[in-house]
């Protein structure tokens, strides 16, 4: 736990049975009834669609939509639906997941969302709201009530939503939970930060390291020619440059867009970027399949590699160098599979390297768009040792890096503990498990600007489970 953050929590004095499996036992003095008695459904629209766009995730909730997010986006905004603070507003789509929130400012949302408005608003704190029905419990109630025919295409229509149970404490402990929590939530935000900045220091000391390797061989008497890229400079004479898609044995593409259907062994595993723990991990934690008929539209083999094409995790990379396979991969990933001249687990390296990272930035700032594509994938270049040389510099940055790799994983390894501890405080707290009334003097001194996170980007990780907007857009590409 953060320093700072150790505090005597108990439970309330006095329980009686919430009525709902899924809950449990909650204080003796809350209330709880249906979702009906305490909102109803608001269906304002827009009649200029100038009102600002919002996005509605798991992740973040309600928040304003990133301008520079063009993918499905519609021709006009008139008929979206009109948001206002304190209105509760669900992504029907997603609602399995959680995504929804609270609307802190006025907005527009998709015609296909729900907008519920407060019956009687001094009845609960919009934050307290916020965070009770996106914990998981809600979540797994939101699955159960949800219908379609699988998972991408379940919905929470309204009457099943405003069925559902609510617990509701006193307007004065949800104040005294809301402050906690953010308290808590500046301790772990301040962490994550810690780490994220040791972790990106090591990031560097890898990225030197590769970047000679795969650049000039591991000779450094070697002599060198032009290799007639200007920001490559000169290689090893006997090296050769290609583009991607001269060092492929089949084409390069983008996978299924598929929502995943959990997790069956008789199933081909689903890789998402979620999923990718690292150039040669993927995660334990978020396995999901999908049915043999969709994943033979993207089947991964041994030897491919996976790269990110969206949002924040451009050029992301995973080496599935496993001997056997029987997976699949979403269709925000790009699948590159190296032909006999390229080993995948050289190209792996290329795709950490320092001269890597610039080409794809400077194609992407070039492009000003918040995707890369398959095609843009197509024109990378990268340098080609024989197979040999590939070879020896694979084993030598295996062994250099060993170290480096280590440090790393555990930082990341830490921060996954800690958002996993945190998440699981702010459950107990606005479910009732544990009683925070007590720690009211020691949290009355956090200011609005605290309830923020400090970065945005240390909230949305790779162990989210989806960019926000990514999530928005499939929605909005989906609608019936």
């Amino acid at each position: 736990m953060p320093d700072g953050g150790r505090y005597e929590l108990k439970p309330y004095p006095e329980y009686k049975d919430s009525g709902l499996p899924w809950l449990g036992r909650i204080p003796a003095h809350w209330d709880e009834k249906r979702a009906k008695y305490y909102f109803r459904e608001v269906d304002e629209r827009s009649t200029t669609g100038a009102e600002q766009l919002m996005s509605v995730s798991h992740v973040t909730g309600v928040t304003p939509r990133k301008q520079n997010v063009t993918m499905f986006m519609a021709e006009s905004n008139v008929g979206h639906k009109v948001c206002r603070p304190g209105d509760l507003v669900i992504n029907t789509m997603w609602a399995w997941m959680a995504a929804l929130g609270v609307a802190r400012q006025s907005g527009l949302v998709s015609p296909s969302y729900g907008v519920y408005r407060p019956r009687n608003p001094p009845a609960y704190v919009p934050d307290y709201v916020d965070h009770l029905l996106r914990t998981q419990p809600y979540a797994s109630e939101y699955l159960c009530r949800s219908t379609g025919i699988r998972a991408s295409r379940l919905r929470l229509y309204p009457d099943d939503f405003l069925d559902i149970r609510i617990v509701r404490p006193p307007p004065e402990e949800q104040e005294v939970m809301v402050r906690f929590i953010a308290h808590h939530n500046r301790l772990v935000h301040n962490f994550i930060r810690n780490r994220r900045r040791l972790i990106e220091l090591l990031i560097e000391q890898k990225q030197a390291i590769i970047n000679r390797a795969v650049t000039r061989g591991l000779d450094p008497n070697v002599p060198l020619k032009p290799s007639g890229i200007d920001w490559l400079g000169a290689i090893p004479k006997y090296w050769t440059t290609r583009r991607f898609r001269h060092v492929v044995r089949s084409p390069i593409k983008n996978g299924v867009g598929e929502s995943a259907q959990g997790f069956r062994s008789d199933w081909p595993r689903y890789i998402r970027i979620t999923d990718i723990a690292g150039p040669t991990r993927l995660r334990d934690d978020t396995l999901a399949s999908l049915p043999p008929d969709i994943a033979v539209d993207a089947v991964v083999q041994p030897g491919d590699l996976l790269f990110a094409a969206v949002g924040a995790t451009f050029g992301k990379v995973y080496y599935h160098k496993h001997a056997a396979s029987d997976c699949c991969f979403a269709g925000y990933l790009v699948r590159v599979a190296p032909n006999d001249s390229l080993r995948g687990d050289f190209l792996c390296y290329w795709a950490q390297s320092r001269v890597y990272w610039d080409q794809v930035r400077s194609q992407v700032i070039q492009a000003t768009i918040q995707n890369f594509s398959a095609s843009r994938y197509k024109d990378l270049w990268l340098t080609v040792p024989p197979l040999a040389e590939q070879e020896a510099i694979v084993r030598h940055l295996d062994c250099e890096l060993v170290g480096v790799e280590k440090a790393i994983a555990n930082a990341e390894r830490s921060i996954g503990l800690i958002r996993a501890y945190r998440t699981r405080l702010i459950v107990e707290v606005v479910t009732g498990k544990v009683d925070v009334r007590h720690l009211a003097p020691q949290v009355e001194e956090v200011q609005p600007e605290d309830l923020e996170p400090l970065d945005g980007a240390e909230e949305i990780i790779e162990d989210e489970r989806q960019d926000p907007d990514v999530a928005e857009l499939v929605e909005d590409s989906s609608d019936d």
